[in-house]
């Protein structure tokens, strides 16, 4: 037996099953690790309130940057300035609330929670969502399994950034456990995500996972990657990134323009397809490795460069040094970061019943509890962790969108309509939508096209109908435009498929005249109002 001591964690390394394995049970012990760990609960408490600290830090910091420079670096003067009051920004943010939705699942149901627990509690939730996550909501609430509500069928975001953004709590609670988490995080992801969307928040909480025992960037890094996939674009992404960096290891601008140039197109979000806009999930996880990489271990740097990378500039840093927190603890990160934490530390995050110490104790105890299932445990201070080092993830791979991607406005000479439609010209932060609208009975929109794919995109809002689709002239079923949280929502999708043979096709959508009815839920109008098609080849 061999021992090391790296901080406030204790090292020991076994040659056979850990001393408890007779107590493990035969699903875990093919999980059983080789090594063991021990680590201060103090020590192990304070890394953990450095991870949640981290998160609210960095969303805090990047939320006035998010999605404003798309495809390019967020220049220096545009970052802002860092107050202490900053922080309580991040009692509203979705980073964090939807994470302690699943965080109550864990606590009301247990480690063994399946997928249908946590779509359950996301389907009852009231907060606003958007992509991957509204579109998994608004399925759930129209009946689909939380099975299925994150695969391509279903979701046409299934390979956006939304679980990546909320899997931070599962490396939290799985310290030195990066199987236990990628195992979590495949029954949570799949609500929301599928393919790289799913293995997003598989590397994010391995990378948590690791930073409880490692310390050095590169590593955690490789970490994370190990728990994907070989053949994954992620895994892909990550893999250059790490290879660029070490080959360039001074300018972090240069290895972001070698990331923009092989992997910023392709994005196949309705709002992101064919746009500058890009919310893919692979993409902005090799922001979140480019600032641990060329952060080197500092806190501000970490934050300023996974920012500085640009679109989704408030959820990249948040995880970015969420996973600095725990590698540094909480007392070790810089007073000017967390200086306003204290004085929100007991209120409750936005839609939930937990505070920020609520939210610490609640990850302390299923850090130990995962620790006891896999054969380890406490004693006299210490929690003696089982290490498992992180294998490839069975994820299946969504990722044939074709090579060629157009958006068909609605004013293309493609279109042709029948009946009323109305037409205008919306603007808004600096973006502009052509539209087309309806709201009568029998009025219609065709479209011929060539292609493998198609979204059919419309604005979501409280007076959305129903529509008929057809392609083809075969009949694909009744959709609907209506907004569950009240909000208008562009660039969403009325209808999708990814699975076309390669060719000549004909969309019709005919409306009902009829509004969005669900029990006693009911939409406000009949209206579609129609923006493009995106088409795949």
């Amino acid at each position: 037996m061999r021992f090391f001591l790296v901080g406030g964690v204790l090292l020991f390394l076994l040659s056979g099953c850990t001393p408890d394995s007779q107590d493990v049970d035969s699903r875990d012990a093919a999980m059983a690790a080789t090594s063991m760990a021990e680590i201060d609960l103090v020590v192990l408490e304070d890394k953990i309130r450095g991870g949640w600290a981290g998160q609210m830090i960095g969303v805090s910091y990047g939320a006035p940057t998010e999605f404003r420079h798309l495809g390019r670096i967020i220049p220096e003067e545009d970052l802002p300035e860092w107050q202490p009051e900053m922080v309580r920004g991040a009692i509203n943010q979705d980073d964090l609330y939807v994470d302690m939705t699943f965080v109550q699942v864990l606590d009301e149901v247990g480690w063994d929670a399946t997928t249908e627990d946590f779509g359950a509690a996301f389907r009852e939730s009231k907060y606003p969502l958007w992509h991957a996550n509204y579109a998994a909501r608004r399925a759930l609430l129209r009946g689909v399994s939380a099975n299925l509500t994150g695969t391509p069928e279903i979701n046409p975001h299934a390979n956006d950034i939304d679980f990546q953004i909320e899997a931070d709590f599962i490396g939290l609670m799985t310290p030195g456990m990066p199987r236990s988490g990628a195992e979590l995080a495949q029954r949570v992801g799949r609500v929301m995500n599928a393919g790289d969307g799913i293995l997003g928040g598989v590397f994010v909480s391995g990378l948590y996972s690791a930073a409880y025992f490692e310390s050095d960037p590169r590593r955690l890094v490789e970490a994370g990657l190990a728990g994907l996939p070989p053949a994954s674009p992620y895994a892909k992404i990550i893999a250059d990134t790490l290879d660029w960096s070490s080959s360039n290891p001074g300018d972090w601008m240069e290895t972001w323009q070698k990331i923009e140039t092989k992997y910023g197109t392709g994005e196949v979000c309705p709002q992101g397809a064919a746009k500058p806009f890009n919310i893919d999930a692979k993409l902005n996880g090799s922001y979140i490795a480019l600032g641990l990489l060329y952060g080197e271990g500092d806190f501000e740097k970490t934050l300023v460069i996974s920012t500085r990378a640009g679109q989704d500039s408030d959820c990249n840093p948040a995880s970015a040094v969420g996973v600095l927190g725990v590698v540094m603890g909480y007392e070790a990160i810089p007073e000017k970061y967390t200086s306003g934490i204290g004085s929100i530390a007991a209120e409750k995050f936005a839609f939930t019943d937990y505070s920020f110490s609520d939210i610490i104790d609640s990850s302390l105890a299923h850090a130990i509890a995962v620790a006891g299932r896999n054969g380890g445990g406490v004693a006299e201070g210490l929690l003696r962790v089982p290490i498992e080092e992180p294998l490839p993830s069975e994820v299946e791979i969504f990722d044939d969108y074709g090579s060629e991607t157009e958006r068909i406005s609605v004013d293309d000479e493609r279109f042709s309509f029948t009946g009323e439609w109305s037409s205008e010209l919306i603007e808004r932060r600096g973006w502009s939508w052509a539209i087309k609208t309806a709201d009568t009975a029998g009025a219609s929109a065709e479209l011929s096209f060539e292609g493998s794919g198609i979204i059919v995109t419309a604005i979501h809002n409280p007076e959305g109908g129903t529509v008929e689709v057809f392609l083809d002239e075969e009949a694909m079923g009744t959709y609907d435009t209506f907004s569950e949280d009240g909000r208008t929502k562009f660039d969403e999708s009325l209808w999708h498929r990814f699975d076309l043979i390669d060719g000549p096709h004909h969309l019709r959508l005919r409306l009902t005249g009829e509004p969005y009815v669900r029990g006693d839920v009911r939409a406000e109008g009949s209206k579609l109002a129609l923006q493009d098609a995106v088409v795949f080849r």
